[in-house]
């Protein structure tokens, strides 16, 4: 029972490579995938309360990594459910996608449960290599036709931010000579000061870093949230790094908060991701690019709330990583409904979006809003609490500059509002219609969004239960 959820993943995947086998036509398909999703969240449910270890006690199934699957569990979901039949994938390869999503969500369920070292690395190792064969699946509708350079540029950066956290591995083993994180916290509790346990942690984070999209691991972003289809997209945006925020929980709680080398470089990698996210973000004009420089100034925000080595700080985070990975698919839903042949968006496709969908244009204004942090949104509720436990912790000025960050990314989120709702369409008299099943998940994206920000105690009281686990 403590694999429960990872094996109905496996089982899922498995599934879907005998379909694979034979020509089941797309909403075949992909009606197929949202019941092995919606398998895979009650599989999730029920693991909710296990409690043990696996493996030579290098897997522990404990509150903190099952809530970590169910955020998982949900989002792929609800990537699943408005994904439609996948314009934006090769119909030939359409059961092959769907396996190798589904690999990857079993490869991120078993990142957020290991607790050793070599297990970190193949479940890490195993969750990303599925994505990068998922990015060239595109089909070439809407004349992209840079997938492929896509989805080479993915595989080469994450191999190399691979060997970085590798060579960190082997740097922790010969320091503390374990490669269990419980026996590391105890060796590295007195040598954190050293250099080779600074060089050794910072390496290891890196290859976290990568999957957060933070700063100077950000550089793939862009192209890669371009070249791929916009399902992929979605799924890249808000799955892995949910994982990703588990994991750096579980490595930056090695360190004590009082080395302050750790402190400034995770200060200098915070930092830097807000601005040049921001900044960069400014001049865009396409909604993926756009999106992607935003997930680079966020990942800054995630940051953080580590950034207080406390347990107020890490349940912030959880929170924050839950809203924002609800804020990005209400955004990416839109995207995918208005892009009906898979192509990209441009800004200014989203021209009179109001005329042409009421609902697709409120749901992008309120994840654009609660991304820009703008209250009484879950963005607002979540970036106030990370900068108050940042302030009670003495950093007064990155809470400025994170504070001045929010300003800035006003300038773009509105922009993309204002196109929806102040300009005409194109064509008079153009209408969109999203379906029922991709309005039913719309409105449960928007109401996912306002509850978070307008009563977060609920949120906040399961975060602090899931981290009171690892601490």
């Amino acid at each position: 029972m403590l694999f429960l959820p990872e094996l109905i993943v496996l089982l899922s995947a498995l599934v879907m490579f005998l379909v694979s086998l034979g020509k089941p036509t797309a909403p075949t398909i992909h009606r197929l995938a949202v019941v092995l999703g919606a398998a895979v969240l009650l599989a999730t449910i029920a693991g909710l309360g296990l409690d043990g270890s696996l493996f030579y006690e290098s897997y522990r199934v404990d509150r903190f990594s099952q809530v970590f699957k169910l955020l998982i569990g949900s989002a792929t979901l609800i990537v699943l459910l408005f994904s439609g039949t996948a314009p934006g994938v090769k119909n030939d390869v359409q059961a092959e996608y769907y396996l190798f999503l589904l690999i990857g969500v079993l490869g991120l369920m078993m990142l957020v449960s290991s607790v050793e070292l070599l297990a970190i690395f193949v479940a890490l190792e195993l969750s990303s290599f599925a994505v990068y064969i998922m990015v060239p699946m595109r089909s070439r509708s809407g004349n992209v036709v840079f997938q492929m350079e896509s989805g080479i540029k993915y595989l080469l950066f994450g191999v190399m931010t691979t060997g970085f956290m590798l060579f960190g591995m082997s740097y922790l083993f010969g320091l503390t000579g374990s490669t269990y994180l419980t026996d590391i916290i105890d060796a590295l509790a007195l040598m954190t000061s050293e250099p080779a346990a600074m060089v050794a942690i910072m390496m290891v984070l890196a290859g976290f870093f990568y999957k957060l999209a933070l700063f100077p691991f950000h550089f793939w972003v862009p192209d890669i949230y371009e070249g791929a289809a916009n399902e992929t997209t979605a799924f890249i945006a808000a799955v892995p790094k949910i994982a990703a925020t588990a994991m750096l929980i579980r490595i930056v709680s090695l360190a004590a908060g009082d080395s302050e080398n750790l402190v400034s470089i995770l200060l200098f990698c915070s930092i830097g991701s807000m601005f040049y996210g921001n900044l960069c973000a400014l001049v865009q004009t396409d909604l993926k690019r756009m999106l992607g420089y935003s997930a680079i100034s966020h990942a800054g925000f995630v940051l953080f709330g580590l950034l207080t080595f406390g347990a107020d700080g890490y349940a912030t985070s959880l929170y924050y990583v839950t809203g924002y990975a609800a804020m990005n698919l209400a955004c990416f839903l839109v995207i995918c409904t208005v892009a009906t042949n898979g192509e990209n968006l441009a800004i200014a496709d989203l021209a009179g979006l109001h005329q042409r969908s009421p609902l697709l244009a409120l749901t992008l204004a309120i994840g654009l809003f609660a991304l820009a942090g703008i209250p009484p949104f879950v963005g607002f509720t979540g970036k106030f609490m990370l900068l108050v436990n940042a302030f009670k912790q003495g950093l007064i000025i990155p809470v400025i500059l994170a504070a001045l960050n929010t300003a800035i990314a006003l300038f773009y989120y509105l922009s993309a509002v204002r196109m929806a709702y102040c300009t005409d369409p194109e064509k008079a008299g153009q209408t969109l219609q999203p379906g029922p099943l991709r309005a039913g998940v719309a409105v449960v994206l928007l109401l996912i969004i306002i509850a978070m920000g307008v009563a977060p105690g609920g949120f906040l009281q399961i975060a602090a239960t899931a981290i009171a686990a690892v601490l």
